[in-house]
């Protein structure tokens, strides 16, 4: 009996034991920050950088940074942000347990060497006769147009043919837009959260250079342009779109592409 006793008494308090470490445990866990917050400085002049974009790659959720250089934004342990600023060098830097745990991280970013290249403008020789005036303007390629933000489909004035495009790359397998979507859709899911989220639309708005757009979506410049060009958007849109622009485009382009291939899922299922 006294046995049986003594049984009890370890089995009763192994289990209290486990029971507080387990709240211990939760507790500790509900208290771990959701939130990085750090400093952005210049390595030459250890002054803050002010407006420099931050962007969670993993969350998609993006910032900015203050008069202060000082950001916050949402992140957990091993997710890696996208640090950049104008003339400056970009950086991808990854969120660890001590940063989470004690707070702001002053972060050092690396002024880029700029040389412009030579560039050659051609002046219109105006004569003031409006016919012969009007000849020389050069013409574009552009059969789409829309704002970003604004309701009403298409890029290019003129009736939008995405479908026709995405439709010829779901039946060639061999097809560039057919691989690519197929190939990363992880990432081309990521548009959604893109397009929701307001400071990386604010952001990209202001952007002509797609980096972030390329970190994001983990593609190639070529393949960017390659997937808006088989989109069936001009050289002329892709050229001076700026970035949130291709964002909706690739998006609009995505989604055609999802409807289409579930309904050729659907005739499979049917034959």
């Amino acid at each position: 009996m006294r046995y049986l006793l003594i049984l009890f008494l370890c089995l009763t308090t192994a289990h209290s034991y486990s029971q507080v470490s387990i709240e211990t445990q939760d507790s500790t866990a509900n208290k771990t920050p959701t939130k990085v917050k750090g400093t952005l400085v210049s390595s030459t002049t250890n002054l803050p950088l002010s407006e420099a974009n931050i962007v969670n790659i993993n969350q998609v959720v993006g910032t900015a940074t203050n008069d202060e250089g000082v950001f916050e934004i949402r992140a957990k342990v091993n997710d890696t942000l996208h640090l950049s600023y104008i003339g400056y060098k970009s950086i991808k830097v990854r969120v660890t347990n001590d940063w989470l745990k004690f707070g702001d991280t002053e972060i050092q970013m690396t002024e880029l060497a700029l040389a412009l290249e030579e560039v050659t403008v051609k002046q219109l020789e105006l004569t003031g006769y409006l016919v012969v005036d009007m000849k020389q303007v050069p013409e574009t390629s552009n059969n789409r147009y829309r704002i970003s933000g604004l309701p009403g489909q298409g890029y290019e004035a003129g009736k939008p043919n995405i479908a026709t495009k995405v439709l010829g790359a779901i039946f060639n397998p061999a097809d560039f837009l057919y691989n690519m979507f197929g190939r990363k859709p992880n990432e081309m899911h990521k548009l959604k959260k893109m397009k929701e989220d307001d400071e990386i639309r604010n952001q990209l708005a202001k952007r002509f250079d797609r980096e972030m757009l390329l970190v994001l979506l983990q593609v190639t410049k070529y393949d960017l342009d390659e997937i808006v060009n088989q989109c069936n958007y001009s050289k002329d849109f892709i050229n001076t779109a700026n970035d949130l622009q291709i964002l909706d485009a690739i998006s609009e382009c995505f989604e055609e592409y999802k409807v289409i291939n579930r309904s050729k899922d659907r005739n499979k299922k049917k034959d």
